[in-house]
């Protein structure tokens, strides 16, 4: 005796319907590997439980989802993002394309894959690194004459503080010298005064 057919509805038990959506999943997973391995097919599956997790499936031979996304949008015609969306997916490709040029540009300046290269496309390049090359020098030069400004600041700096410190120095002789003269002058006085006051006790007692 058969199966009876399953109505076909909402599962109402949260439990039941996750362990269905569980089967289920893994059986419509299974068909797609099978689509992929048996018909070569490109296939990409998208599955979001009601708990909000996703689950996804896409043939080896698709290296990114987003590849099958594109390949829908242009062979069905519909759009699957708004433009500010396809407004940005434009400007990333730009700039993905732009720094790969650059890419190519600076191994060509390394000297790098320049065996393909054309006459004219090897002449563009070596009147850039004439070009650099000017420009680096200047620049050198330009740090060269600064260094030597700033030498000779330094060294007329240096010798204004010689020059100060060597007055400083023969003022503070000066004041030396004239002490010392002055001191010279003063001992004879003092010590005359030292032995009259050391004299007038004697006088006062032999007065007595």
């Amino acid at each position: 005796m058969g199966r009876g057919k399953i109505e076909i509805k909402r599962i109402e038990n949260s439990t039941n319907r996750q362990v269905t959506y569980s089967k289920r999943k893994n059986g419509i997973m299974k068909k797609a590997k099978e689509l992929t391995v048996l018909c070569d097919a490109k296939v990409s599956l998208i599955l979001f439980s009601s708990s909000g997790k996703m689950s996804e499936y896409r043939s080896p031979s698709v290296s990114r989802m987003s590849e099958i996304l594109d390949k829908y949008h242009k062979y069905s015609g519909k759009k699957l993002w708004d433009p500010k969306h396809e407004l940005l997916s434009n400007e990333l490709d730009r700039i993905k394309k732009e720094n790969d040029n650059m890419h190519i540009e600076l191994r060509h300046l390394k000297g790098e894959d320049v065996n393909t290269l054309h006459h004219k496309e090897l002449a563009t390049i070596e009147e850039a690194l004439e070009n650099g090359l000017t420009n680096v020098r200047a620049k050198e030069m330009e740090i060269f004459k600064m260094l030597k400004k700033n030498e000779r600041i330094l060294e007329e700096e240096n010798k204004r503080l010689n020059y100060i410190l060597h007055h400083q120095q023969m003022a503070m002789d000066g004041c030396v010298r004239e002490t010392t003269i002055i001191l010279r002058c003063l001992l004879p006085f003092v010590c005359s005064q030292s032995n009259l006051i050391y004299r007038r006790p004697n006088r006062r007692i032999a007065h007595f």
